[in-house]
């Protein structure tokens, strides 16, 4: 009798113990489980980080060289290149890095790190093939308010070599997470340039100005904060002049060193009211006539006309855009079913 007590006990411990060893695997898997769903999670939010040169101890030499001075240029671009620049007087003051932010290297910032993977491609907004070399003068035309660069110069070749730098390891044709600017859901209503003042006044004029003429550096050459609108800014033909490029760009980024995609200091509203408003002060005009041969390839919120819509310039320019939106879509599906 007592040896068969003694063996169920020993039966009700072993199961006891299974039991528990059971409920330990179960909650152990499950842990795993969880944290794979979070760091699945984590790599999906992880946005696209360019490469250092601290740590890049493959590239060296003349290319080494080249992609040091590309980093400068792109930097400091008015020390070079700007009105009292030591190269040429070719640009308005302001550097590269004022739009692509950390001389293209910030996720969410403009960067660099779908250039050299998709280029050459068509853009719509020449009707053409374009390469790098173009995709530079664009920048020195429109948001630089300059000349193009003579592509056989040596500073040239150091920013093509940069950008193609910042790119690495980013296989052909990809755009990786985090390389573009993003995007913000339209408004339900206009933008407001009166709302976007208020906004400007608080948090953008101590470091920009109440006039938007930025602030100087030292040397008085070129800006240690770029105007935002005036004979020293971007142009009305550069990409910030359309209003979804500036909204998201100011949403993610500024305060510069403060706001991030993670964490911004703007709700989308007063990101949209404040471009408006920018966008609305005067600045250099640039004849984009031979914009957009296609005029049916035109972006939503390109603020000059001719247009394929019925919608006016002013609409095109501040919004509401869902409209302008579902016009295009009711279109384009009356097309795909005539074909």
């Amino acid at each position: 009798m007592r040896n068969a007590i003694k063996i169920s006990s020993v039966f009700v411990v072993i199961l006891f113990i299974s039991a528990v060893v059971l409920l330990l695997s179960h909650s152990i898997s499950n842990t795993n489980e969880k944290d794979l769903q979070l760091h699945a999670a984590l790599l999906k939010d992880s946005a696209w980080e360019a490469p250092s040169l601290y740590t890049d101890l493959v590239t060296s030499g003349k290319e080494r060289a080249q992609v040091i001075y590309g980093e400068d240029l792109i930097a400091n671009t008015a020390k070079y290149l700007g009105p009292k620049g030591s190269i040429a007087q070719i640009s308005n003051g302001m550097n590269c890095q004022n739009c692509h932010l950390d001389a293209g290297k910030r996720a969410w910032g403009n960067n660099f790190g779908a250039v050299y993977s998709t280029y050459p491609k068509y853009r719509e907004r020449s009707g053409s093939i374009e390469d790098i070399h173009k995709r530079i003068n664009d920048c020195f035309v429109r948001s630089l308010n300059g000349q193009p660069l003579d592509t056989n110069t040596k500073e040239m070749e150091a920013m093509y070599a940069y950008i193609k730098w910042v790119g690495k390891g980013v296989a052909k044709g990809v755009k990786p997470y985090g390389s573009a600017l993003g995007k913000l859901n339209y408004l339900d209503r206009a933008a407001s340039p009166d709302k976007g003042k208020n906004v400007y006044t608080q948090l953008c004029q101590r470091c920009h100005g109440e006039r938007g003429e930025g602030q100087l550096n030292l040397d008085s050459a070129s800006f240690a904060t770029p105007p935002l609108w005036g004979i020293n800014s971007y142009n009305d033909g550069a990409g910030l002049y359309r209003l979804s490029s500036f909204a998201v760009f100011v949403k993610y980024n500024m305060p510069f060193n403060i706001a991030s995609r993670k964490s911004p200091a703007l709700t989308d509203e007063e990101a949209w009211d404040v471009a408006a408003f920018v966008n609305s002060q005067p600045r250099p005009h640039m004849d984009q006539r031979a914009d957009w041969p296609d005029m049916t390839k035109k972006p939503i919120d390109f603020p000059f006309g001719p247009y394929a819509d019925p919608f006016t310039q002013h609409q095109h320019q501040f919004g509401p855009f869902k409209p302008i939106e579902e016009w295009k879509k009711l279109i384009h599906k009356e097309l795909a079913l005539r074909n």
